[in-house]
């Protein structure tokens, strides 16, 4: 798949002029494409909703959006939780997936009227100490151990993750619930992350719809929704093709109609948890090269870091780079791409392929819309960069200015110390 940016060197070059780099952008005319998409997609089922990912790009212009096409949210966190009060989302709008839980988080969670979607059979006690008495309407999360595997080789280790319930634990919960009053069920499983198949969510419904027919056969209880969650992903290396969400869908509603309207289960809801795939490619981040040095290899430092960007840093994870304006120019060099932190991982690119970078050009790094500017940190002293909004129109927007100094040194505001640079 050819990786073409959204901005040309020539709208960077205008922005620039109000923004300095590094800043994350993202593209509203996608965004809204592609959750017109899902949508459409999954119109076969009737309580089809989208739990956006808030993890994924917490940004509240980003969730508005969203909301305009019938999603929701997938909290994980009190932040998270008070982000998404802010911009409207209430009741069954927030879907609460946390583990090792704060007390005031389920009690905000269900102050709000929110799903909680437990993590451990305990926390049915916590909950009901917190809380006064169980919400009538709760989910589970669902492990089913082992290694997760498809046509195309493992996929996962769901054995090896610290989220979810075993399935035993999962139908000891549900009977526990149902005696103390909860009416309406929901079960939710994540087993792999990023997959670029369209095998992974009709396997995984799969799994989860014979569950449901497990749960109703053992408790009597007839699960209402069904969470597949997240784990759509995305080709960050051009040589893979996206995911077809329709014949994702398609899959999923093929197992729906063989599992559970064939055992009497009917109008389950479907529910998603969608990040990447909602937001990763249509959000990059933009830095200018601002060195070049040859040692034992060559490099181009940038004026962004790892503290902007942190996957490839983190996991080794490939993100593609355009420099704008020599998009079809022969990528004659190889090159490390590398960040200013006291860390040697705090890399972009090792060993790429690209035209000849010159000081002063602009670096496009594509598919940084989720867990790019989610994941950044202030190590070295760092700030955060801006996050702009490409409108449909071509305009620019800013939706999160960059941070300063005084925003740095504000958790010192109880004393004098740095008074210097907080006036």
């Amino acid at each position: 798949m050819q990786k073409i940016p959204f901005l040309t060197l020539e709208q960077v070059k205008e922005i620039v002029k109000t923004y300095p780099t590094p800043w994350h952008i993202y593209d509203e005319k996608g965004i809204r494409e592609n959750a017109k998409r899902l949508k459409e997609a999954f119109g076969w089922n009737k309580g089809f909703k989208e739990y956006f990912a808030v993890k994924a790009t917490p940004n509240p212009f980003i969730m508005n959006i969203l909301k305009e096409y019938g999603c929701g949210v997938d909290c994980s966190s009190m932040i998270e939780l008070e982000m998404s009060d802010a911009c409207g989302f209430h009741g069954k709008d927030i879907m609460f997936s946390s583990n090792e839980t704060p007390v005031e988080e389920f009690k905000f969670a269900n102050d709000l009227g929110a799903i909680i979607n437990l993590d451990d059979i305990t926390h049915i006690k916590y909950v009901e100490e917190v809380c006064g008495k169980l919400p009538e309407t709760m989910s589970a999360r669902y492990n089913p151990g082992g290694v997760f595997t498809m046509s195309n080789g493992i996929m996962d280790n769901p054995g090896d993750a610290k989220y979810g319930m075993t399935p035993e634990q999962l139908i000891e919960a549900f009977k526990i619930m149902k005696s103390k009053g909860v009416k309406h069920f929901g079960v939710h499983a994540f087993l792999a992350s990023n997959t670029v198949t369209n095998e992974y969510y009709p396997k995984l419904a799969g799994e989860l719809f014979e569950f449901a027919v497990r749960i109703k056969n053992e408790t009597g209880i007839s699960v209402e929704f069904i969470n597949l969650s997240g784990g759509i992903g995305i080709p960050y290396t051009p040589d893979k093709e996206p995911n077809d969400i329709f014949e994702i869908s398609k899959g999923v509603k093929k197992v729906y109609e063989e599992v559970l309207e064939a055992n009497g289960i009917m109008d389950v809801a479907i529910f998603t948890e969608l990040g990447r795939y909602m937001l990763a490619p249509y959000g990059a981040l933009i830095t200018e090269a601002i060195h070049e040095k040859n040692t034992y290899k060559h490099y181009i430092g940038v004026d962004a870091c790892a503290s902007n960007l942190m996957r490839p840093a983190m996991y080794g994870a490939y993100h593609h780079l355009t420099v704008l304006g020599k998009e079809n120019e022969e990528a004659s060099e190889v090159y490390d791409v590398v960040g200013s932190l006291c860390e040697n991982n705090d890399k972009f690119a090792i060993d790429r392929k690209l035209p000849k970078i010159e000081r002063g050009d602009y670096i496009y790094i594509h598919d940084t819309g989720a867990h790019g500017f989610a994941m950044g940190y202030n190590y070295n002293g760092k700030l955060r960069s801006a996050e702009l909004l490409l409108k449909e129109d071509g305009s620019v927007k800013m939706i999160r200015r960059a941070e300063t100094a005084k925003d740095y040194f504000a958790t010192f505001d109880f004393c004098d110390i740095l008074d210097k640079y907080l006036k």
